[in-house]
């Protein structure tokens, strides 16, 4: 059976998931980079990237390769696709990732704001949803049949996406870095209230993986 699941989402050790001032000189915000040395070290992040055999091998590129496995359809939030802020000024920013993002899927980004979908190169279509984040999980739901639906982030959507109980497995990634603020990504959420529970955990030098799993119960 299909699962909407987050993966691979690293946050601070004060918990916040993404650093202040988002920017083209810091699409994470200012420190948010740091989030993510766990991952991009790993042979899984270097093959996003073209890198072949490149990059470490062990626990922690078997979570990233597992994240990318069985995914039909990709929900994100209008940060996570750009800077961009407010309408829309002209159809010039398709992505941070150029021509060949890594989805691979439909991806259906969160805005308030329409604009037409965009096509790209290796099977990823962006479709831009205005009607909230319901929406965008049953679109995503269908356009992923029986495969998984990938929560990519940011912070704003895994939080719409928890309290509204649609989240069936999730794994943060808890990163030794202190950012002091940013986007917190669990504040004033009650996970063992909404069903949530650590099935699990890893530790390594890079990181602390937690694994959450709902009762749906």
């Amino acid at each position: 059976m299909s699962k909407v699941r987050v993966s691979n989402f690293s946050i601070s050790a004060d918990g916040y998931g993404a650093g202040p001032r988002q920017s083209l000189d810091s699409p994470l915000g200012v420190g948010g980079e740091a989030l993510h040395g766990w991952f991009v070290r790993t042979r899984t992040f270097k093959r996003l990237l073209g890198g072949g055999d490149a990059g470490e091998t062990g626990p922690e590129d078997e979570i990233a390769a597992r994240a990318l496995q069985n995914v039909g359809a990709v929900i994100m939030g209008r940060n996570m696709f750009g800077p961009v802020r407010g309408p829309w000024p002209d159809d010039r920013w398709r992505g941070w990732w150029g021509n060949s993002p890594p989805f691979h899927a439909p991806v259906f980004v969160l805005t308030h704001h329409a604009r037409a979908s965009i096509a790209m190169e290796g099977g990823t279509t962006f479709h831009f949803v205005t009607d909230g984040v319901e929406a965008a999980f049953a679109r995503a739901r269908s356009a992923a049949a029986d495969k998984d639906v990938h929560v990519a982030g940011g912070v704003s959507v895994v939080r719409q996406l928890l309290a509204a109980r649609l989240v069936d497995a999730m794994h943060v990634a808890v990163s030794p870095v202190l950012l002091g603020s940013g986007e917190a990504l669990f504040a004033g959420i009650d996970l063992p209230a909404l069903g949530y529970a650590i099935a699990s955990h890893v530790a390594t030098p890079h990181a602390t993986h937690y694994f959450f799993q709902a009762s749906r119960s």
